[in-house]
């Protein structure tokens, strides 16, 4: 096999930043360096971009009621929405409710919370797809109740929940919040975000730059603080704030919620393309359904380990993933692949496809005919 100019199929993992956003962030770095906490002129104008840049964010969802708490990364951002409230609610009930398909950034939260702090944590199975059941919800929620974090997009199989008919039963029960973690809907599924309580973005996954995100919470939410200090981010989050990175996550955020439908009719084609390569391969099996985000590809190898096509795949230039980037050095399989009924060995033998706009067809059929030289040639 000849190489091959790069594919790059793992951009659930991260993606590569948009050349506008670079710019925009060199230009603030370097141009309005000023710390926005000062009350000197640069200081005062650093602010400013600060502001501008919470605007345009809360612009781009659509919103009235909710502010931004800018962040390190959408990790830190689930972090202080779900431990965060809980703590500073914690006198209205200590009942919360998550799934089992959840980001390990959601997932470990929970079980802090139940083992540090003595919540009582309901976790909700998926079915099949990957979905929440609703029945299972409305069994779940009591009068104690105070927070449901249950994920918009699977990171993994691309399954989407119901977010608006989930938020219907949430608030359906005073005392309790729907947390959405929404690292990878944001510019791929076209949400109601006003109905949502708390979500969480994060920039390298939007074409933006790493080491930066945000939670966007309704105004009325407090949060004790997880980093305590000189009270920035309206006592959210303490430390002197990267302007550039909130500006250019701004334009990221802009960038990526514009055209979504027709962004989405371009990714399922290329979804729809190699579903029908990988199921004329008897030795795949397929994870993600016709329902997923298209954005999102998830099969097993029934016969072949995953990391050696990975690996082979990359040595000639295209580039997916096993299990997922944020745990793959620690779990030796797939709990959400798991969760949807396959057993261990697929489990532990998951290879993720995630498209981008720079994807296109030949991509596709490069890949599906490279995979199935590859296969041919382990024994």
């Amino acid at each position: 096999m000849n190489n091959i100019n790069n594919i790059y199929f793992d951009n659930a993992a991260t993606t590569l930043p948009d050349s506008n956003v670079v710019a925009l962030y060199n230009k603030v770095e370097t141009e309005f360096f000023g710390n926005p906490n000062s009350i000197h002129h640069l200081g005062i104008t650093a602010n400013k971009y600060l502001d501008k840049a919470r605007e345009s964010i809360i612009k781009s969802f659509k919103l009235k009621n909710h502010r931004v708490i800018f962040t390190s990364s959408s990790t830190e951002a689930n972090n202080i929405a779900i431990k965060g409230y809980c703590l500073a609610y914690k006198n209205r009930g200590k009942h919360i409710i998550t799934t089992n398909i959840e980001h390990p950034s959601v997932l470990e939260c929970f079980k802090q919370l139940r083992d540090e702090f003595g919540f009582d944590v309901t976790i909700l199975n998926v079915n099949k797809h990957g979905v929440i059941r609703l029945d299972d919800l409305k069994f779940a929620m009591r009068n104690s109740t105070i927070l449901v974090s249950i994920m918009a997009v699977n990171n993994e199989i691309g399954s989407i929940n119901p977010i608006k008919e989930i938020a219907e039963i949430v608030h359906n029960y005073p005392k309790a919040i729907l947390h959405v973690d929404t690292t990878q809907s944001i510019g791929k599924v076209d949400l109601d975000y006003d109905t949502i309580d708390s979500f969480v973005v994060s920039s390298h996954k939007i074409h933006g730059l790493k080491g930066s995100g945000c939670l966007i919470a309704k105004k009325n939410i407090k949060c004790l603080p997880l980093i305590s200090g000189g009270g920035q981010e309206e006592g959210f989050r303490s430390g002197t704030q990267s302007v550039a990175l909130a500006v250019s996550l701004a334009k990221a955020i802009q960038i990526a919620q514009k055209d979504i439908l027709k962004k989405c009719l371009a990714m399922s084609s290329l979804n729809t393309l190699l579903r029908s390569e990988l199921t004329k391969n008897k030795e795949i099996v397929l994870n993600s359904d016709s329902f997923c985000s298209p954005y999102i590809i998830n099969f097993s190898l029934k016969n072949k380990k995953a990391s050696v096509v990975v690996e082979a795949l990359s040595r000639i230039g295209i580039y997916v993933s096993s299990v997922s980037a944020c745990h793959s050095k620690y779990e030796a399989s797939s709990y959400v692949v798991k969760a949807i009924g396959k057993d261990n060995f697929l489990a532990s033998n998951t290879i993720r496809v995630s498209f981008d706009s720079s994807n296109n067809e030949n991509d596709v059929i490069v890949f599906a005919k490279t995979l199935n030289e590859i296969l041919r040639s382990l024994r």
